[in-house]
């Protein structure tokens, strides 16, 4: 069977059972997806590197307590990001000089040739900046990473019900802030 066919699930079970090597497939498939994750929840480069290569160590250093039978991996995988994220805010909480200008967190940007989408992203990020964090999270699971309600349910161990109006509140909240940007 070629690494393609195997599921996640499959693959964690055998870096579970010290394949490590198997954790390269896992790689693979997430890393871009991961570091956009943590990219749009701190808006920093660098650190979404870090946090990414964070992540890929934990799973490694704690792939004895992934349980395929307690639901699939990707959901085990963003919970462990998720809890990535908290522990680097609370990090970034305790120092003082963690407030960074948009020029300063990422000087070699290129300048945009499309000025009106320059705008609308500079509008949008700007209005998800002022969402609380839980919405933030949401917004970016579902929207930015592309993961069902079910698994966002899973990963924040909330009822589906409970993230359809989360997500409701939190689009309003965002449609809100975003129009109120003119």
């Amino acid at each position: 069977m070629l690494p393609a066919e195997l599921t996640d699930e499959k693959i964690m079970l055998k870096v579970k059972e010290g394949n490590l090597s198997e954790l390269s497939e896992l790689f693979d498939r997430y890393h871009l997806k991961l570091f956009n994750f943590f990219w749009r929840l701190t808006m920093d480069r660098s650190v979404s590197e870090d946090l990414t290569q964070t992540l890929f160590y934990r799973i490694m250093k704690y792939r004895h307590a992934f349980q395929a039978e307690q639901g699939n991996f990707k959901s085990w995988m963003y919970r462990m990001a998720r809890n990535i994220h908290l522990d680097y805010c609370q990090e970034q909480a305790k120092r003082p000089d963690r407030y960074k200008t948009m020029h300063e967190q990422d000087p070699a940007a290129p300048p945009s040739e499309y000025k009106d989408q320059e705008e609308h992203l500079v509008r949008l990020d700007k209005a998800l900046g002022k969402l609380d964090p839980e919405q933030l999270e949401i917004i970016v699971l579902s929207r930015f990473q592309g993961l069902k309600y079910d698994e966002i349910s899973q990963i924040k161990d909330i009822s589906v019900s409970a993230i359809k109006v989360r997500m409701h509140r939190a689009i309003k909240e965002l449609r809100e802030h975003y129009f109120n940007t003119l």
